[in-house]
């Protein structure tokens, strides 16, 4: 593919957009938009993209176990990099229209708040706190329920989403910093045949995908153990049906370590060695977020 890189991702005005811009911020690249997750990753495992932006895990929900399993199951693109990006969702809507004595948006005013379900979990207390009259509607992304209320004046309704997607829509931020908790940050892969040339970054990772023998009492202490005593630390491990039979599991695991290092392949060949199989789904820089 020549000319600039292009990178699938989920709708235009989502927290996933703001996160593709902060870590390309500076550089020639082309966003492509898709509707869904499944247009995300066959956009780049199709070719036409370079890299798909995937948010995989959030400090509220935890993980994102669709998009972990597209990754093991419907694809096979290396992982090139991880980031972090807060998940800051607003109450969008008009203030003219929703506007009380004090000039200021009355919650009275609203019938009906738009969002995608992830967000609308992540703003409950909020909800119900401001808004326990309103009604709840959940749609594909943030951004689309934004552009629903753009398109729908005086009907007092409002949306929860990101400042960039009421920039776009032309609407206004009835109230900063919705969400129920401060630290809601979400963490993002970039994934692709293309290799990613980011900036430098000090801290790497490997994330690796393993399978135990079925005829291996305590293979995962054994799994463990290959890391443990040689001092190596895992910042996640996490189980996943194989979809093979019921009881049948992978494990998810991220290393603190680049492949490039003596002990980690010295840890997956002992891991190997009891009969275990070792998928290497991406060795990669871990960004930092800077405000």
């Amino acid at each position: 593919m020549s000319g600039r890189h292009k990178v699938a991702v989920l709708p235009e005005g989502t927290v996933s957009d703001e996160a593709v811009r902060y870590l390309f911020r500076g550089q020639d690249v082309e966003f492509v938009y898709c509707k869904m997750i499944s247009d995300v990753f066959q956009s780049t495992d199709a070719g036409r993209t370079d890299w798909s932006v995937i948010p995989i895990e959030n400090t509220i929900d935890g993980s994102v176990s669709l998009h972990m399993d597209w990754l093991v199951h419907e694809v096979d693109l290396p992982i090139r990099a991880e980031w972090i990006f807060p998940s800051i969702q607003n109450l969008i809507g008009r203030t003219r229209e929703l506007a009380g004595e004090h000039g200021k948006w009355d919650p009275a005013k609203i019938t009906k708040v738009f969002s995608h379900p992830v967000a609308m979990a992540q703003c409950h207390d909020f909800l119900r706190a401001k808004l326990p009259h309103a009604e709840l509607d959940t749609l594909p992304s943030t951004s689309e329920a934004v552009r629903l209320v753009h398109e729908n004046p005086g009907r007092g309704w409002a949306a929860i989403g990101t400042h960039l997607a009421a920039a776009n829509f032309g609407l206004d931020i009835l109230e900063a910093g919705v969400t129920d908790h401060d630290n809601n940050f979400t963490r993002f892969l970039l994934v692709g045949a293309a290799p990613y040339e980011g900036p430098d970054a000090s801290r790497r990772k490997t994330s690796l995908l393993i399978t135990l023998p079925e005829d291996y009492p305590g293979a995962l202490h054994q799994v463990l153990s290959a890391f443990a005593w040689r001092k190596v630390n895992l910042s996640r491990i996490e189980s996943r049906p194989t979809k093979k039979r019921l009881g049948s599991y992978y494990f998810f695991i991220d290393v603190e370590l680049s492949l490039d290092t003596v002990l980690l392949p010295a840890a997956i060949s002992e891991i190997e060695a009891i009969g275990c199989q070792v998928r290497i789904l991406g060795s990669y820089p871990s960004i930092p977020y800077e405000a």
